[in-house]
C-alpha cells in the first residue's frame, strides 16, 4: 500500500480552498502553509494566461527528510504516507534544507517542523483528505498507487503525468497532470521583484531581485505572480558554527603535527595552551548548535531518540568524542601524567572528523544544490588548518603580555609557510568550485550571487581581498617586524567566517518551489 496524490491542474481553478481546508483541520498557524497555490502567468500583455500549482509534500518513497531528521520524528507509515512526530522534533531545521520540495515548515506556535500528513487521521477512518473534499473541481485526487483498481493507480498509468524534481532521486509521490515544466521548476521562470498584489521580501530571494543574465531568455518565460514566504532556515549561527569548529579542528591538528615533527622548544604551546583553546571552541561550537535548535531543551534526544543515519547525530557523537579525547588530553598534563603518543593521535584523528563531517551533513540537504560539493570535505579540512595555523600566529601577539616564549622562531616561520599554503589552496578550491560547470541550474544561480551578484561585493572585498590575497601580500611581505603577520591572521579569521556566512546564504538565496 502506498497512498499518494495526483493533481489535475487543467481543473485547478486557484480557488485556495485546498489552503483553507487544510489549516481549519489542523489548525495551522497564520503565516505558514501545509498546501498552497502558485500562482504563474504566460505570455505578453494583452495575450496571457494565468496557471496554478498546488504544492505541498510529495510523501517521497525515498524521503530525504526522513534521512537527515536527527531524532526520528519524520518517518514512513507502511501505508506509504510521510508522517512526523513533533513531540521528538527538536527543530533544527535541518528537514526544510534537505527537502527538494519547500515542503516543511516551523510551526510558530510549537517551534517544531511540521508539512503535509495527507490528513493520516482521516485516512485511517476510511475518509478522504480534506483538500480533496473540497475542490469544487475535483482537481485533487487520492488513493493507493498500489491498487491497480485505484482511481488515482489508472489515471497514474495511462495518462501523461509529470512529478517535480525527478532527477533528485526521491520517488515523489505527487503527480501532476497538464502541467509544464516551468510550472514546476522555479529557474525556469522570470524573476519577478514583486507579487501583482503584494510586495516580495528584500530577503526572500536574492536571485530573483539581483540577478539576470542576458543569456538566459527571459522574455516571454513563465512569471511568478504569487506564493507564499519562503524563508531561510539557517543563518549566522549555523557559519558561526562552522568557523568556531574549524579553529578548535585546526589548532589541535596542528599541535599534534607541530609535536611530532621537532618542536620540543614548544611544548607548552602545543600541549597545553593549544588543547584549553581548541575545548573553548569547541565548546562554543555545541552551544551554538544548541541555541540554534528550536527546541534547545530537547538536545539530549540526540542520545535517546537517535536516528543512526542522519549526519546531524554522527556529528554529534564526533565532536562529543572529540571534547572528551582533549579533557583526558588536558587532565595528563596538569597531573603531571605523561602524554601518550597514542593519544595525541587519536584526537588529531578526531580533529580532521570534526572539521570534516559538516560535508556529509551538507550533502543530506539534498534540497541545497549549492552544497553538494565532492570538494566540501577537504575544503573543510583546508579552512582548518587556515584557522589553526592563524589563531597559533596571534598566539604569538600574547607573548608581549607573559614572561614567557611561547613560540620559537622556527615555529613562527613554518606557520606562516603553511598558512600561505592553506590559502592558496582554499582560493583554488572556492575559484574550482564557482567556475567549474555544474549541472544543477540552482547551483550556478548560486554561485553567480558570489561572483556578480547581490553578494559579490562582500564576497571579493572580505572573504576573497581582505580574508586571503591581503592576508598572502602581508605573510610574504619582507619585513622583519610580526605584525604584518600579526595582521594577516587576524584577516584570514575574520575572512574565513565571512565566506562561511555568504556560502550558507547563498545555498538558501535560490528558491526551492
Amino acid at each position: 500500500m502506498r497512498y499518494g496524490f495526483l493533481i489535475d491542474q487543467n481543473r485547478c481553478i486557484g480557488c485556495h480552498a485546498c489552503t483553507v481546508a487544510c489549516k481549519e483541520e489542523h489548525n495551522i498557524a497564520l503565516g505558514v502553509n501545509r498546501t498552497w497555490v502558485k500562482y504563474v502567468e504566460k505570455g505578453q500583455y494583452p495575450d496571457t494566461r494565468r496557471h496554478f500549482a498546488v504544492l505541498r509534500c510529495n510523501h517521497c518513497d525515498d524521503a530525504p527528510c526522513i534521512e537527515i531528521c536527527p531524532t526520528v520524528s519524520l518517518f514512513r507509515r507502511p501505508d506509504g504516507i510521510v508522517d512526523f512526530d513533533n513531540e521528538r522534533c527538536i527543530g533544527c531545521q535541518s528537514c526544510m534544507q534537505a527537502c527538494p520540495y519547500d515542503a516543511l515548515y516551523i510551526d510558530p506556535e510549537r517551534n517544531t517542523a511540521a508539512k503535509c500528513n495527507f490528513d493520516a487521521s482521516r485516512v485511517e477512518m476510511g475518509y478522504k483528505p480534506a483538500c480533496e473534499v473540497v475542490c469544487p473541481t475535483q482537481a485533487i485526487l487520492s488513493g493507493d498507487l498500489d491498487d491497480r483498481n485505484s482511481a488515482i493507480s489508472k489515471r497514474v498509468a495511462m495518462e501523461k503525468v509529470s512529478v517535480r524534481k525527478a532527477e533528485k532521486g526521491t520517488k515523489p509521490k505527487l503527480f501532476y497532470v497538464g502541467v509544464e515544466g516551468d510550472l514546476l521548476n522555479p529557474t525556469m521562470m522570470e524573476p519577478q521583484e514583486s507579487y501583482f498584489w503584494a510586495d516580495k521580501d528584500p530577503g526572500e530571494d536574492l536571485y530573483a531581485l539581483r540577478v539576470k543574465k542576458a543569456d538566459r531568455p527571459t522574455p516571454g518565460a513563465a512569471r511568478e505572480v504569487y506564493d507564499v514566504p519562503h524563508l531561510t532556515p539557517w543563518g549566522k549561527k549555523i557559519a558561526t558554527y562552522l568557523w568556531t569548529k574549524s579553529i578548535s579542528a585546526g589548532v589541535l591538528l596542528l599541535s599534534a603535527l607541530l609535536l611530532n615533527m621537532g618542536f620540543e622548544q614548544d611544548g607548552i604551546l602545543l600541549s597545553v595552551f593549544s588543547p584549553m583553546v581548541s575545548l573553548l571552541f569547541l565548546t562554543a561550537t555545541m552551544v551554538l548548535l544548541v541555541l540554534d535548535l528550536k527546541k534547545p531543551s530537547r538536545f539530549f534526544f540526540l542520545l535517546t531518540k537517535p536516528n543512526l543515519n542522519s549526519w546531524l547525530v554522527l556529528g554529534g557523537y564526533v565532536l562529543m568524542v572529540f571534547g572528551l579525547l582533549l579533557v583526558a588530553w588536558l587532565a595528563l598534563i596538569f597531573t603531571g601524567g605523561m602524554l601518550y603518543p597514542w593519544l595525541v593521535w587519536l584526537t588529531a584523528m578526531f580533529a580532521v572528523a570534526s572539521a570534516g563531517y559538516s560535508a556529509f551533513l551538507f550533502a543530506q540537504a539534498r534540497g541545497r544544490d549549492f552544497w553538494q560539493s565532492p570538494l566540501l570535505f577537504w575544503h573543510l579540512i583546508v579552512q582548518a588548518f587556515a584557522a589553526g595555523a592563524a589563531f597559533l600566529i596571534l598566539m604569538r601577539a600574547v607573548e608581549a603580555l607573559t614572561p614567557y616564549a611561547l613560540m620559537s622562531p622556527a615555529m613562527f616561520a613554518w606557520l606562516n609557510q603553511a598558512l600561505v599554503i592553506a590559502l592558496l589552496a582554499s582560493l583554488a578550491m572556492i575559484f574550482g568550485e564557482l567556475f567549474m560547470k555544474h549541472g544543477a541550474e540552482d547551483a550556478v544561480r548560486a554561485g553567480e550571487l558570489l561572483l556578480t551578484g547581490s553578494l559579490a561585493k562582500s564576497f571579493w572585498l572580505f572573504a576573497i581581498g581582505l580574508g586571503a590575497v591581503a592576508p598572502i601580500i602581508l605573510m610574504l611581505w619582507p619585513i622583519s617586524s610580526i605584525v604584518p603577520n600579526i595582521i594577516a591572521a587576524v584577516l584570514v579569521l575574520f575572512g574565513l567566517w565571512m565566506y562561511e556566512h555568504l556560502w550558507i546564504k547563498a545555498g538558501q538565496a535560490v528558491p526551492l518551489s
